[in-house]
């Protein structure tokens, strides 16, 4: 099985998560997308973050209804910050015949030359890249190893929704409705 995998602190997943993934898998050879919610980005301040089996329950709420969509929480064990290529060499292990694939927005191409052992995943893995405002991939554009997918321009970040959240502001369209539904009756962003 081609297995499509979207690594993110996804705190909280939205749709726009949601329309990305579904595309992808839709729209491609992927027969699946697996959502890693990942404990600690070594990018990204940890203390903005909420539990992560909280995360990870949002993101199985989310996802009930496409069978083609997973939540895997393999970093949750994995020392932390999380890194890629750590990961990728795990779930090798644990799903020998399966084959599995980077989904990141193009955003992350600025960057991708610091994460660790860049070269290793590019030798090894192929990247879906799903299109971002302000993003261009100059130097990567012909790298055979990276597939640039027409999807749909999500502009939305969990950081505004949690800001939002704390405001008290309806965002209740960006979020799916379990999502909505289990966070509109809890303390967790508030």
């Amino acid at each position: 099985m081609k297995i499509g995998l979207y690594f993110g602190s996804f705190n909280p997943i939205h749709i726009g998560h949601l329309v990305i993934a579904n595309h992808l898998q839709q729209n491609s050879d992927l027969d699946e997308v697996w959502f890693v919610v990942s404990p600690h980005n070594p990018f990204k301040e940890k203390s903005t973050l909420a539990n992560d089996y909280d995360r990870l329950h949002l993101v199985n709420l989310a996802i009930e209804d496409y069978p083609y969509l997973r939540a895997s929480n393999i970093e949750f064990n994995l020392p932390q910050p999380s890194y890629t290529i750590d990961t990728l060499a795990v779930l090798k292990e644990k799903y020998p015949d399966d084959e599995f694939s980077l989904i990141m927005g193009m955003d992350n191409l600025k960057g991708f030359q610091k994460w660790k052992n860049h070269e290793k995943i590019l030798d090894n893995y192929s990247i879906y890249i799903y299109p971002r405002v302000g993003a261009e991939p100059y130097e990567w554009l012909n790298h055979p190893k990276f597939n640039f997918v027409e999807a749909p321009i999500m502009e939305i970040s969990s950081t505004f929704i949690r800001n939002s959240f704390k405001e008290k502001k309806n965002i209740r369209p960006l979020l799916p409705m379990k999502v909505w539904e289990y966070l509109d009756g809890s303390s967790m962003y508030k």
